[in-house]
């Protein structure tokens, strides 16, 4: 199976620096940002991003704004919430907007890691699903 290709998006330096080395060891393949605008930047910039793991409350622009315009321009990537307990209802309105899930802050490592594979696993097989349309479409036009 590939390496999975992770964006952590977090204003909070010390806890995206332990998360980012905690994933590394782990084998996947992590890039970290500080707010949501990089967060877009390096979607656009890096086309094998799978999955981003967003912060929902940070300065600027916040995690449910960066997750309506991840799905805008990325609607494969999948996306997993970090929340702290007084935005729990807005990591749900998330999942309204189109978040695979999210997770409390501080969240336990393997969990993440968890959801991290099932966010991929659903994503891969969008992809799939995609690229065999494609071929029928195709193949179906030229027979």
């Amino acid at each position: 199976m590939k390496q999975i290709k992770l964006l952590l998006v977090d204003d909070e330096k010390p806890f995206l620096d332990t998360i980012t080395k905690r994933l590394e060891k782990r084998d996947l393949n992590v890039s970290a940002v500080y707010g949501g605008n990089e967060a877009l930047a390096e979607l656009e910039n890096n086309k094998k991003i799978e999955v981003v793991v967003l912060d929902v409350k940070m300065p600027g622009m916040d995690g449910i704004e960066t997750l309506v315009e991840i799905k805008k321009k990325f609607p494969l990537v999948e996306v997993i919430m970090l929340t702290g307990h007084a935005t729990v209802e807005t990591a749900i309105d998330g999942m309204k907007l189109g978040a695979f899930d999210y997770l409390m802050k501080p969240c336990d490592i393997e969990t993440l890691v968890n959801k991290v594979n099932d966010a991929v696993e659903k994503k891969r097989l969008h992809d799939e699903k995609i690229t065999e349309a494609r071929i029928k479409e195709i193949t179906g036009r030229q027979a």
